[in-house]
Parts: C-alpha cells; sequence; structure tokens
C-alpha cells in the first residue's frame, strides 16, 4: 500500500478568493485533481489509463514545483509575507510530491487476481494529498495578491506626497515640474487600479472603484485649470475655493480606491447604501411568495411592518416638488391597494394559521396574487415617474443655456448675471440630485445604485464649483485661464449629463429584462481569415496627442452606435437581417471609439484594420439585405431605399479597399485610422437614416399582409383590399432567421488601457495620459497640443 508523505496534516487556509485571476489560475489544477480522484474508484486500471494517471499525476508535481518556485521568490522579495509563503509552498510541495508518489507506476502493487496493477489502493491518502494541495495553492495565490494590493498602495500614497507638493507650490515653473511627476504616477495607479478593477468578482466593488476612478480622471483636468487659475490670481478667494475642492475630492476617490481593495471597515465600505424601493419590493414579494411553502416563516405583524417601511421609502417621490398631482395621485393610490391586498393576505393567513393549515388556502393563494400584483403595479408606476423625469431633465439641460449665459456672463465681468444664473444653475443641479436619487430607488441592480450616487455626489459637487469658476472668471474678465477653467468644469458636467444618458438606459434594460440578453459579438476577426492581407503591416498603438485628434471622431461614432441601437429597438422583429446587421455595425463602431481612448478588445492599429474589415463585410452583407427589402416595395418607397443603399454599397467598398491597402510609417498609418473612423462614422449615419423607414415599410408590409389574408378568408380579390401601396404581397424575408455573425463580440467588453508613461512631458500630455488610463468619460474634452514652454509663456 503507498502510504502519504502529507502525515496527518489538517492545513486549511481557510481563504476567500475575491479576485478572478486567483479563481481562474485554480481552475486547471482542480480539474487534474477531480481526474485523479475520480479514477480512483476503480482501481483497477489498463495500462493505457494507468499511463494516462500518471501523466497527470506527474504533471501536478512539476506544475507545482514550478509555482512553489515563482512563490518563494516572492517570499524572498517580501520579508513581511516571508513565513506565511513559506510554509505555503512548503505545503503545497509536500502535497505535490504526494500526488506524484500516490500515482508511480513503480510504487503500485499488481493484483493476486489478474496480474493488473492496482492504484489508488489508500483512497484517504489521496483526498488528504488533494485537499492540501488546493488549500495551499489557494493561499499562495492569495498571499501573493496581497503584494498587488500592496503596490496600489505605495502608489497611491506616492500619488498623495506629490498632490500635497502640488497643493503647496507658489510659482508656475515649480507647479510645471510637479505636475508632470504626478501625471505619472496617476498613470501608474491608473494602470494598477484599472487591473484590480477587471480582477474582482464583487460587481458593487467594482462598480465602486469605477466610480472611484471617475472622480480621479475627471479631476485631473480640474486639478490642473483650478491650480494654474489660483497661481494666476492668488489673492482671488473663489478661486482657492474651486481648487481646494478638487483637491478635498481627489483625496477622497484616492482613499475610496484603498478601502476597495483593503476592504477597510473606516468609511466607504461601512456606509451602507440607502435602502431602494426595488430591493424592498423584491424583498416583500419574496417573503409573501414563501408563505406557499410555509405558513409560519414569519408573522403577520412583521409583513405589515415591511410594507409600511416600503410605503415610507416612497414619500422621496410624493413629497417631490417636482412630482406632478397626477403622478403623486397615482402613487398613493397603488399604495393604498397594496395595503388593503396585504390586509386580506392577512387575514387569510390567519384563518389558516387558526385551523393549522399546512399549506395556503385558496383563499390565501388569491390574495397572495393580488399583493405581488400590486406591488408590481407600484414599482412600475414608480419606475415610470423617475425615468420620466430623468428623460425630461436630459432633454431640457442639452441646451445648456445655464452654462452658456455663466459663461457670458463670466467674460463680461457681469457679476449680477452671474449671481442670477448661478441660482438658476443651482435650481437644475438640485432637480437632478434628486432625480438621481430617484433613479437609484428603482435600479435594479447593486451595481446601478452605485452608479446613481455617484452621478448625484458628482451633480452635487461640480454644480458649486462651476459658480465658484464664473465668479472667478467675472472678478478677472480678460484672464485666459480663468476662462479655460469654467470650460474645464462645464465639460466635466455635460460629461456626467452624457453618463446619465447611458445610466438611464441601462436601468430600462433591467427594467425591461434585456441586460445580460444581448448577442455576444466576437469583434475580433477569427486568427488568419483577414491576416493575410495585412502580413506587412506594424501593429502599432496610438500614442497620447493621437488619441486626443481622435477624441471627437471617437465621440461621435459613441452617439451614433447608440443612437442605431435606440432605432432597432423599435422593431418589431428583432430577428430581422436588417436588425442583426444594424447591432452588428454598431457593435463593431462602439469598439472603434473604445480604441480612440486607448480601451477594449481594439489594442492597435493593426486590430482595428482587421476591424475595419470586418465591418465593411458586414456592411455590403446589409447592402444585400436591403436590396432584397427594396424587391418588395412600390417605386417611390423602392427608390427612397436603393438611394441610400447606394450611398452603404459604396462607404462599404472604399472601407474594405482601404483596409486592404498596407502602409508604412507612423503619419500614414495614423492617416489610415483617421480615414477609417470617419468612413464608420459615414456608415452609421446611412444606416441611421435607413433604419426609421425600413421599420415603418416593414410594419406597413405586415399590415397589408393581414389585409390580403382578410380578403383571402371573404373570398374578394386581394387588389381591391390593398392600400394605396398595391397588392398586398407576402415579403419573403420578413421575419426570417439567420446565423449570428461570428465576427462580432459583446459590446461593452472592456480591458485596461495602457497608454505610453513616457508622454508624459509637459501639463497636457500628463493630464491626457491620466484622463485616458482611468477611461476617460469625457473624449471631447479639446486638448491643446503646444508646448510646455508655449504654455508656460501663455500663462
Amino acid at each position: 500500500m503507498a502510504s502519504s508523505p502529507c502525515g496527518n496534516s489538517n492545513f486549511d487556509s481557510g481563504l476567500e478568493i475575491k479576485t478572478r485571476s486567483v479563481e481562474q489560475t485554480l481552475i486547471p489544477l482542480v480539474s487534474q485533481i477531480t481526474t485523479l480522484i475520480n479514477h480512483k474508484d476503480k482501481p483497477k486500471k489498463s495500462e493505457r489509463t494507468l499511463a494516462a494517471i500518471h501523466r497527470v499525476g506527474q504533471a501536478v508535481s512539476v506544475a507545482v514545483g514550478r509555482f512553489v518556485a515563482v512563490g518563494e521568490a516572492i517570499a524572498a522579495e517580501n520579508q513581511e509575507l516571508k513565513d506565511e509563503m513559506g510554509q505555503a509552498c512548503f505545503e503545497a510541495r509536500r502535497a505535490g510530491d504526494a500526488i506524484a508518489q500516490l500515482t508511480d507506476v513503480g510504487s503500485a502493487l499488481p493484483s493476486q487476481l489478474d496480474g493488473r496493477v492496482t492504484v489508488f489502493s489508500d483512497r484517504t491518502a489521496m483526498v488528504k494529498a488533494a485537499r492540501l494541495l488546493l488549500s495551499s495553492v489557494t493561499k499562495v495565490l492569495v498571499l501573493a495578491d496581497r503584494i498587488v494590493i500592496k503596490q496600489i498602495i505605495t502608489s497611491r500614497n506616492k500619488v498623495l506626497v506629490t498632490l500635497d507638493h502640488l497643493e503647496r507650490v507658489s510659482t508656475f515653473q515649480e507647479f510645471v515640474q510637479i505636475f508632470s511627476q504626478f501625471g505619472n504616477e496617476m498613470v501608474e495607479f491608473a494602470h494598477l487600479t484599472g487591473d484590480r478593477q477587471n480582477d474582482l468578482k464583487d460587481e458593487k466593488k467594482k462598480a465602486r472603484m469605477a466610480a472611484a476612478r471617475a472622480v480621479l480622471e475627471k479631476c485631473t483636468m480640474m486639478l490642473l485649470t483650478a491650480s494654474k487659475t489660483c497661481l494666476r490670481h492668488p489673492d482671488c478667494e473663489s478661486a482657492r475655493i474651486n481648487k481646494d475642492a478638487v483637491f478635498h475630492r481627489m483625496r477622497c476617490a484616492l482613499e475610496q480606491v484603498i478601502e476597495i481593495v483593503t476592504e477597510a471597515r473606516s468609511c466607504g465600505e461601512n456606509r451602507i447604501l440607502p435602502a431602494s424601493i426595488y430591493n424592498g419590493i423584491k424583498e416583500f414579494k419574496s417573503g409573501v411568495e414563501c408563505l406557499r411553502e410555509n405558513l409560519y416563516s414569519l408573522s403577520p405583524q412583521s409583513m405589515s411592518s415591511q410594507l409600511e417601511a416600503l410605503v415610507e421609502r416612497t414619500e422621496d417621490f410624493t413629497d417631490s416638488a417636482y412630482t406632478s398631482h397626477e403622478q403623486r395621485q397615482a402613487i398613493l393610490g397603488l399604495c393604498q391597494l397594496a395595503r388593503q391586498d396585504t390586509q386580506q393576505l392577512v387575514h387569510a393567513w390567519v384563518e389558516a394559521q387558526s385551523v393549522h393549515a399546512k399549506e395556503a388556502t385558496k383563499d390565501m393563494e388569491v390574495a397572495i396574487l393580488k399583493t405581488s400584483q400590486s406591488v408590481s403595479d407600484l414599482r412600475r408606476e414608480l419606475h415610470k415617474v423617475a425615468v420620466g423625469r430623468a428623460s425630461d431633465l436630459l432633454k431640457v439641460h442639452g441646451e445648456q443655456l445655464p452654462l452658456r449665459a455663466l459663461k457670458a456672463a463670466g467674460a463680461e465681468g457681469n457679476l449680477e448675471e452671474v449671481a442670477e444664473y448661478s441660482r438658476t444653475l443651482t435650481e437644475q443641479k438640485e432637480q437632478l440630485v434628486e432625480t438621481c436619487r430617484l433613479l437609484c430607488h428603482v435600479s435594479g441592480t447593486e451595481p446601478l445604485e452605485i452608479t446613481c450616487i455617484h452621478a448625484e455626489e458628482t451633480f452635487h459637487v461640480i454644480g458649486p464649483q462651476i459658480i465658484s469658476a464664473a465668479q472667478t472668471l467675472a472678478l478677472h474678465p480678460s484672464s485666459k485661464i480663468a476662462k479655460e477653467n469654467l470650460e474645464v468644469f462645464c465639460e466635466a458636467w455635460e460629461s456626467q449629463l452624457c453618463d446619465m444618458a447611458l445610466l438611464l438606459r441601462e436601468i430600462n434594460d433591467v427594467f425591461e429584462g434585456r441586460r445580460g440578453d444581448k448577442r455576444p459579438y466576437l469583434s475580433l476577426p477569427r486568427p488568419g481569415k483577414h491576416l493575410a492581407n495585412m502580413k506587412t503591416a506594424k501593429a502599432v498603438k496610438l500614442d497620447a496627442e493621437e488619441q486626443t485628434s481622435m477624441a471627437k471622431l471617437g465621440l461621435e461614432l459613441r452617439l451614433l452606435s447608440s443612437d442605431v441601437d435606440t432605432e432597432v429597438e423599435k422593431w418589431e422583429d428583432q430577428e430581422h437581417e436588417i436588425v442583426r446587421q444594424s447591432q452588428s455595425l454598431a457593435s463593431m463602431a462602439y469598439n472603434m471609439y473604445l480604441f480612440t481612448r486607448g480601451e477594449g478588445l481594439l489594442k492597435t492599429t493593426l486590430d482595428l484594420f482587421h476591424q475595419a474589415e470586418v465591418l465593411s463585410e458586414e456592411g455590403l452583407q446589409l447592402c444585400s439585405s436591403l436590396r432584397t427589402f427594396s424587391s418588395q416595395l412600390v417605386d417611390e418607397e423602392k427608390t427612397v431605399v436603393m438611394t441610400e443603399m447606394e450611398k452603404l454599397l459604396a462607404l462599404c467598398q472604399q472601407l474594405q479597399m482601404g483596409a486592404k491597402t498596407p502602409v508604412q510609417g507612423k503619419a500614414a498609418t495614423f492617416q489610415k485610422v483617421d480615414s477609417f473612423i470617419q468612413a464608420t462614422r459615414s456608415i452609421l449615419s446611412v444606416v441611421l437614416s435607413l433604419l426609421p423607414c425600413c421599420n415603418k415599410l416593414n410594419r406597413k408590409g405586415m399590415v397589408n399582409i393581414f389585409a390580403s389574408f382578410f380578403c383571402y378568408l371573404s373570398k374578394k380579390s386581394p387588389v381591391s383590399c390593398t392600400s394605396q401601396r398595391g397588392t398586398a404581397s407576402v415579403p419573403r424575408r420578413i421575419g426570417e432567421k439567420g446565423k449570428t455573425h461570428p465576427h462580432l463580440s459583446k459590446r461593452k467588453e472592456l480591458s485596461t488601457p495602457r497608454t505610453a508613461t513616457d508622454l508624459a512631458l509637459n501639463l497636457w500630455s500628463s493630464t491626457w495620459l491620466v484622463s485616458t488610463s482611468l477611461r476617460a468619460n469625457n473624449p471631447r474634452q479639446s486638448l491643446p497640443l503646444s508646448t510646455l514652454s508655449d504654455k508656460a509663456a501663455h500663462s
């Protein structure tokens, strides 16, 4: 019998796996260990099976040896983890040796009956070795993960020190020098935290990390202009207030990142999310429906109390000055209906308990259904109110009238008008803050709740900062720096409005059950299919200056792709070829937009060129579908579709030819990237003009199909029952299903950006690098590309 070298060790790491990288590292090991354990049930093996088991055992042992060597190297470089890491590595090596010995053919015994070799006769030893190996390897990985956390903390500390120096500088020359250092340190911090955000398993923590990094990204540019304004106007109180608010917010965001990665309980993690109505309704309905299985799972009093707490939260809606009288009455009426239905349920419930019923009675079943329906109706009405108000506000604030007025008044030095428009902006800020609070109630998921809270805090903070920046400009109307500072804060406000529009759409997706139901698109082409056309091309990345130039085009792509998705959702037949192909084009265009920000699946220009070729092919397929669709139309309608289709065809052919043309040199590569982005923008514009028209004609075609069918039932001529369009013929391809395109990818799969740190040579490039590394939410931001000396002289 093979004995185990593990002895009687009862090692157990007892560690929770919090990151995907640790989890994914353990999966292959678990698979191999499972293979070995499962084979133990049949101790007599053929030679072929025995050889396979032996190979697996040896592979595990060798892999563990290499793994332990890396762990020991890490321990040698980090004295604070040396003892723990050393113990874990020792246990892992011991377990690996035990598995190798238990799967060794030389140590196995031949059977006395048929001469076959018997292995795993010691089941307990194999199970113990497997458990020891898994627990020790897990502990090594978790300890190694602490090194990553330590790197983030160290990077944060460096940023804080430099931030303190920036806050105390008194000359512009000194500020320039320190800010360049700050830019390099922020880029490093952004990369580390970006990796960590993508690696976290907890979606709630990922959302909090994303919110904190978004604050850092926006505040970096604000810090630059606010500090310059303060240096230019050192005696201006409003400039100092403006600057202090930016520094304070950056420190809070840095602290929040550390709280997330270290799971500190001092401030952020200990702060409980405000109770949302969505969660309250979900818990209430769950408790009500549990009564079907267990009449004694909770008390009638607790259910009534739970409903009253839920109704109390609706006061955020009913007490709002911006809620209309009709909406308020509808909410109050649904709350009263929920109370009545709950009282009926409690009455039926008490009666069932009095007769010692073991399951829900018929009256209880009816009451449960009515109660669930009433609270669902309440949720629907609250969602309607919150989303409707948010949509109306976004339409009104899209014109940015108060911001324009503040800029004009400040430039004229008119303090009275600045004060007047500041009050208007403050009122808008309060509306947006309250609307974000209402959206949080109906968001539907914890990550979206966190995003709503982040939006609320952002509006609450940026509003007063815009006012202080406007006051500074009004006091110094000839100051170009003060004007530039106000522009930056206004752009941050506009950027947050754009983010709120995206948030609103995600909340709608959750409410309507569309979240996670999008078709997965693989945006990168399959290996080998398109590489033949690009053999001589060199894969490069856009530098910071080039990304700056691409920012405006990238934003247009994002907006166009969002508009295409919106039009596509209006189609009743979501499987229509035009719908699927338009979705594909929008998805690929969105990935191109991410490329302009240094994010997403497209890492290099070569990736972008491949994507452009795939996009052109998909566009040509859409042209084919449009041609088929137009064959079912009469002359006037057909002409409209065919005219736009010819435009699309020419653009796609042009893009396809460009994708197959190799280029050499950085300037030519950048020019090609620019032309591809512009061509994609033009393609989406044509698609966006086609979708509403085709949708209308498609619905019209379906109406005529029904008219024709009715005529058939009435034994009348189909011609006499048609509209002005003509004979009602069945469109051949309406509703026809097709296969999902293999070259398209999931729309919003993001990866950590990798911008070059050596480009942070002056203030503006430093700011851009930090913004890109932190996944800038405002690619519209136009950054001057003048040299540092020119900027310093200008200032």
